[in-house]
C-alpha cells in the first residue's frame, strides 16, 4: 500500500506542477467471481479483474477530470495534460472542492479473510446444489431461469494535494436462484436472493424452498376490480418505489429544480410513521464506506424524521451553493466516474407491528409485492408512477389468494404522506453502489388498475 500512495502522490505532485491549484488522485480495483449453472452444467463461469485511476484537479476555478486504466507513471503526463484540457474547456458557475479535511477514520476494511479463502471449487458446488434443491422442492419445477454464485473483492484509494489519503477495502458473496415451475400451460417463476461476507450462511436448500415458495405463492393468480384503496407494499415492493425515487433526495438534484423537495428542509414530506435514514454502518446492507467519494468522512443520518424532511443529500459542493454543511454522500461508482451524489445504505426505519398486523390495519385491500417498469412508468420528478405489479389480495386484514395483471398508481410524494403503518420486517434489496431497504409498508390514496 506504501508503494501506491507514493506513486499517487507522484501523479498530484506532476497535476500541481503542470498549473493546477489543487489535484486529487482516485483509484478502484475488483476482482469478481461468478458461475452459473443449468442442468447440472456450468452455463457461465467468469473471473474478472478491473482496477483504474482518475486524477481529477481545480485549474481556474473549473475541475479537469481524466482517467486510465493503465497504472504506468509512463502514462502520468498524459493523465495530467488531458485532465488539464478538460478543466480548460469548462465554464461550470459552481465553486469547485478539493477535500482538505484529516479527520481519522473509524474503520477502514469490511474485509472477510475466510471469504478471500473459499475455493471455486466450492463456489460452483454451491450453485449445483441449489438447482439440484429447486427440482428435489417441487415436481412442477421445469427449470431454472437463473442459478447463480459469486464473490466480489473491491478496493478504493483516495489521494490529494491537501494531504488527505484515504483507503477502503470490502468483499462480499451472494447466491441467487430463479426457478420455472410448469403448471398446466402456464410457467411461473419464483425469485431468491442473499448477500453475505459469511460464505456459511448461503444455504442452498433454504434458498431453493424460498424460491420455489415464491412461485407457488402465484399459482392460479389473477386481476382483481379496479377502485382506489389502501395498499400494502411488501419490503421488496416498497424497497424498489424508495430506491426508483431515491434521486428527489439529492441536493443536487433540487438545486437543478429535479426534485419537489428544494427548499423543504425542516418541513413535514411525509407522515410521522416515516424515517427514512442513510446509513453507511458497515454490514446493513453491505454499501457502506466510512468516506465518501470526495474523501469526506460518513456518518449515519435520518434524512426524513417522523415525516420531517431533516436534510438533503449534500457534496461539498452542493453543501457550499446551500449554505449547508455536506453529508458525505459524494459518489463514485468507478474510477472513471465524476462526483455525483448518492445514498449509502438507504432505507425507511421499520415501525413496532409485525406485517400481520399490517393487514389487519388494511381491512380489504392488497400487498403488491413485485413491481415491474419503474424506468418506464415512473417520473422521477413529479413523483407519479404506474405500474404493472403482482402480489396478494389482502380481505378483512388477511392474506386472501394471488393477484396479477394489475397496475398500481400514485404519487411518491403523496404516498409518504398517505402512509399509516409501517411494519417490523426491514429488508434490504441487492446491493450496487448503495442499498436500499424497506419494511412493510401501509399507504392510502393509491390506485388499483385491474379487471
Amino acid at each position: 500500500m506504501f508503494n501506491i500512495l507514493e506513486k499517487f502522490e507522484k501523479l498530484v505532485r506532476l497535476a500541481l506542477d503542470a498549473g493546477f491549484e489543487k489535484a486529487e488522485v482516485f483509484a478502484t480495483a475488483s476482482e469478481s467471481f461468478s458461475v452459473q449453472v443449468y442442468e447440472g452444467a456450468i452455463e457461465d463461469y467468469r473471473v474478472q479483474r478491473r482496477a483504474g485511476i482518475a486524477l481529477r484537479g481545480l485549474l481556474n476555478g473549473q475541475m479537469g477530470y481524466a482517467s486510465t486504466e493503465v497504472d504506468d507513471e509512463g502514462e502520468y503526463a498524459d493523465l495530467v495534460a488531458r485532465a488539464k484540457e478538460n478543466a480548460l474547456l469548462l465554464e461550470s458557475a459552481d465553486e469547485q472542492f478539493i477535500y482538505d479535511g484529516k479527520e481519522k477514520l473509524e474503520w477502514l476494511s469490511s474485509v472477510s479473510p475466510a471469504l478471500q479463502e473459499v475455493s471455486a471449487e466450492r463456489k460452483i458446488a454451491l450453485a449445483m446444489e441449489m438447482e439440484k434443491a429447486c427440482f428435489a422442492q417441487d415436481a412442477r419445477v421445469q427449470r431454472t431461469a437463473a442459478c447463480e454464485v459469486g464473490t466480489e473483492h473491491a478496493s478504493c484509494v483516495l489521494v490529494n494535494s491537501e494531504g488527505l489519503h484515504r483507503t477502503f477495502e470490502n468483499n462480499i458473496a451472494y447466491a441467487a436462484v430463479e426457478p420455472v415451475l410448469a403448471v398446466g400451460e402456464s410457467q411461473i417463476d419464483g425469485f431468491a436472493y442473499k448477500f453475505t461476507r459469511n460464505f456459511e450462511e448461503l444455504d442452498a436448500q433454504a434458498l431453493a424452498k424460498e424460491a420455489v415458495e415464491d412461485a407457488v405463492r402465484y399459482m392460479n393468480a389473477s386481476s382483481m376490480p379496479s377502485g382506489s384503496m389502501p395498499v400494502v407494499f411488501s419490503p421488496d415492493a416498497m424497497a424498489t418505489l424508495l430506491a426508483t425515487f431515491a434521486g428527489v433526495f439529492s441536493a443536487d438534484n433540487a438545486q437543478k429544480g429535479l426534485s419537489l423537495l428544494n427548499g423543504k428542509e425542516g418541513e413535514s414530506i411525509a407522515s410521522e410513521a416515516v424515517t427514512i435514514y442513510d446509513d453507511p454502518s458497515d454490514g446493513l446492507g453491505y454499501a457502506g464506506m466510512p468516506f465518501d467519494g470526495e474523501g469526506v468522512p460518513t456518518s449515519k443520518k435520518a434524512v426524513v424524521d417522523k415525516g420531517v424532511l431533516s436534510t438533503l443529500l449534500y457534496t461539498l459542493k452542493t453543501a457550499k451553493k446551500a449554505g449547508k454543511t455536506t453529508t458525505g454522500n459524494a459518489s463514485r461508482p468507478s474510477y472513471a466516474s465524476t462526483v455525483g451524489t448518492a445514498p449509502t445504505n438507504f432505507y425507511i426505519a421499520s415501525g413496532a407491528q409485525s406485517a400481520q398486523e399490517v393487514y389487519a390495519l388494511a381491512g380489504d385491500s392488497v400487498r403488491i409485492d413485485k413491481l415491474m417498469g419503474t424506468h418506464a412508468g415512473a417520473n422521477p420528478i413529479s413523483g407519479d408512477f404506474s405500474l404493472a405489479a403482482k402480489g396478494m389480495r389482502i380481505r378483512e386484514g388477511k392474506l386472501d389468494g394471488p393477484v396479477e395483471q394489475i397496475t398500481v398508481s400514485g404519487n411518491f410524494y403523496s404516498l409518504l404522506k398517505g402512509v399509516r403503518a409501517v411494519g417490523n420486517d426491514l429488508k434490504f434489496g441487492m446491493p450496487g453502489a448503495c442499498a436500499v431497504g424497506a419494511p412493510t409498508v401501509l399507504a392510502d390514496g393509491l390506485t388499483i388498475a385491474g379487471k
